[in-house]
């Protein structure tokens, strides 16, 4: 039976955070569990050059994403986990798939419109200032990431459909020059049921926002940050609303259906704001206890991180490689012999 063949990257600029769990994390894990479907998990660290020069934040970030997703459960023994800068063939498609790539379509990109936009508001004579060809013509190397493994489903948000469609075109056009099927048509998967969490302000939870909740923050900062979720004026006794509170909302992402129907009535009955908060720090203390402990071991012991990474890119490399040698023959760059 051919494996459904799923590709998710991260992007390592960050810190692992509640959001990033419950809206990607948790959901991949589950896949990369499930023995109908091929995952392909990857450190993005290329694409972090984009948008970091920071060595040293770049360097922590894929060290704590890698720890976070095997903290979390990650199935590296069905997954293919591994670090994007660890396969070679990628860079060298990405080359490939930028002769084929016309310009024009680079141009519509919504992350190069946008910043061309911001330098006009700005009144910029050059529309392009600060542009990196990084920013310019990181749809190609997102489209190399997908098209190394043939990729069936990419699961993106909205924002990324795009690149996902960019890929297609890419993939039509070498098929058609070089003629073979040699790519097949990557598919966007969005979950419209996703939970996007808000942060310690009440807006999305987002590290450009500063408004996070690290994952596995020691238990005396999380109940810190908890202490610090905006809520609003009313006093102990009077009904609130849990369908517009951040604290609720965070706490039904992580309970029981049974668990979060019995937080939604003490609400109605008017629970105060510091029992609330209680009540949510207390419950996410317990969730994340044991996967922060593995994940301080995890960080404790880089050596073994490295060893799951070189384990996966390994595997990765297995694909890539006689696939690169393929693809290599059909633009006439095979050996002579």
């Amino acid at each position: 039976m051919n494996k459904t063949r799923v590709l998710t990257g991260i992007t390592t600029t960050g810190t692992p955070h509640l959001g990033n769990y419950v809206g990607a994390i948790k959901p991949a894990i589950a896949a990369s569990q499930d023995p109908n479907v091929q995952s392909f998990y990857f450190l993005a660290d290329l694409h972090a050059l984009i948008k970091c020069q920071d060595p040293k934040r770049v360097e922590q970030s894929r060290l704590e994403i890698a720890a976070t997703w095997l903290a979390l459960g990650l199935d590296t023994d069905n997954a293919i986990f591994y670090r994007q800068s660890d396969i070679p063939e990628i860079p060298e498609l990405t080359w490939m798939l930028s002769c084929v790539c016309a310009k024009g379509l680079m141009n519509r990109a919504h992350a190069y419109k946008a910043a061309v936009g911001d330098n006009e508001i700005a009144g910029s004579q050059d529309p392009d200032k600060g542009i990196t060809m990084g920013l310019f013509g990181y749809p190609v190397l997102m489209a190399a990431d997908i098209l190394m493994f043939n990729a069936h489903k990419v699961p993106v948000g909205r924002d990324q459909i795009q690149h996902i469609e960019m890929a297609r075109d890419m993939a039509g056009r070498f098929n058609h020059l070089y003629k073979g099927q040699f790519f097949t048509q990557p598919e966007a998967v969005v979950d419209e049921k996703m939970e996007v969490l808000n942060g310690l302000d009440g807006r999305k939870m987002s590290k450009s926002y500063n408004n996070t909740i690290p994952l596995f923050v020691s238990e005396k900062k999380l109940q810190k940050l908890v202490r610090k979720i905006k809520t609003n004026s009313l006093e102990p006794g009077e009904p609130k609303d849990p369908d517009t509170c951040t604290l609720f909302q965070i706490y039904s992402a992580f309970a029981t259906v049974e668990e979060t129907a019995e937080l939604r009535r003490e609400y109605e009955n008017g629970i105060g704001w510091g029992v609330a908060k209680d009540r949510v720090f207390e419950y996410l203390n317990a969730h994340l206890r044991e996967p922060r402990e593995r994940y301080q071991a995890l960080m404790e012991d880089p050596g073994h991180i490295e060893q799951v990474l070189a384990k996966g890119a390994e595997r990765a490399r297995s694909e890539a490689a006689p696939f690169m040698d393929r693809l290599r023959e059909a633009a006439g760059l095979g050996r002579f012999i």
